[in-house]
């Protein structure tokens, strides 16, 4: 793992205690995050989120992250740009995968990996 990888998850884990790592065969980088406080209209009250950080991280960017896989909206309905049973490549896990991606470019000098969760959490707070 980059110095620069290990520093910021190290930044990750002082926000999101209960974070945790597991590094794939590929040299990626499964940073799953349990509790993340969900907003009503939701179907549950919090979820644990995963993303992948790749080999080339900082200059490679972040994309999508998976839910639990039974979130759903509260009527019942799948979220938007997301899809169920969708394993986590490499982790087979099956969870739910937001196509989720940033409004702007990647920049490794500014984005990191807890402005990467700002998206998330920001996704997240929008039940659509």
């Amino acid at each position: 793992m980059s110095p620069v990888l290990e520093r910021q998850l190290r930044d990750l884990g002082e926000r999101f205690a209960a974070a945790e790592t597991r590094e794939l065969p590929s040299g990626t980088v499964l940073v799953s995050v349990p509790a993340i406080p969900l907003p009503p209209g939701w179907s549950k009250a919090s979820t644990m989120v995963h993303f992948l950080v790749p080999p080339a991280y900082p200059f490679a960017a972040l994309d999508c992250f998976w839910a639990d896989n039974d979130l759903r909206l509260a009527n019942g309905n799948p979220p938007q740009n997301a899809g169920a049973d969708n394993a986590i490549p490499e982790a087979s896990i099956l969870c739910l995968w937001f196509s989720w991606h940033l409004t702007g470019p990647w920049d490794p000098n500014r984005d990191t990996l807890s402005s990467w969760m700002n998206v998330i959490v920001d996704r997240l707070r929008r039940p659509q």
